[in-house]
């Protein structure tokens, strides 16, 4: 049971009915008993309905549904809520971390234009830090290890190379966009975008 209640398998909704957030059910049963939240119960393609907490309890459990065990019976895991009193959509940026480089850069290195797998790249600091370069977005790119390598502690065009384009720090973006369906949640295809 525990299982169950620590996966992040629970989409947020704000009260817009936006994806804002993926919680554990146990952080989603806590928000509908405390009414900082209402259940959705998805029925079909066509029929998803607000349920209170109190309403929630006395659902059927589904064949196609998790549930857990309580002392008055099965209790129906949710798969979607919606925040009672929260109808903003928060904004990501993402860290300045190797993988927030390699995401920015699409995984492309910026110097030959060829899109790399896991193992081919690393960071570049465009303007070397032997020579007084950042580690900042501004500075920071993704390249081929081989290209990299090839560069060393040069600048790129006293190495022959030339930037695809330059380095900027990526914008905030809506967390709905950022939002995955890894578990294959059926009920939450209706808020994500596919």
């Amino acid at each position: 049971m525990s299982d169950i209640l620590n996966k992040s398998t629970v989409l947020v909704l704000n009260r817009c009915w936006q994806a804002i957030h993926v919680k554990t059910p146990a952080e989603a049963f806590c928000m509908l008993s405390t009414g900082a939240a209402t259940g959705l119960d998805v029925q079909d393609d066509q029929s998803i309905v607000p349920v209170t907490w109190e309403q929630w309890l006395k659902l059927p459990v589904r064949e196609s549904d998790q549930s857990i065990k309580t002392t008055h019976g099965p209790v129906r895991v949710p798969t979607v809520v919606v925040a009672a009193r929260y109808d903003k959509v928060p904004l990501h940026r993402p860290s300045f971390t190797a993988r927030g480089i390699w995401e920015r850069d699409g995984g492309v290195c910026q110097y030959t234009g060829r899109k790399l797998a896991r193992n081919e790249g690393n960071i570049d600091h465009v303007v070397p830090r032997s020579r007084g370069g950042a580690s900042s977005w501004e500075n920071c790119v993704l390249a081929d290890r081989k290209i990299n390598t090839r560069k060393a502690d040069r600048l790129p065009q006293e190495a022959g190379l030339r930037l695809q384009r330059p380095p900027v720090t990526p914008k905030a973006v809506p967390v709905t966009l950022l939002i995955r369906n890894v578990h294959d949640v059926r009920d939450w295809n209706h808020f994500l975008r596919q």
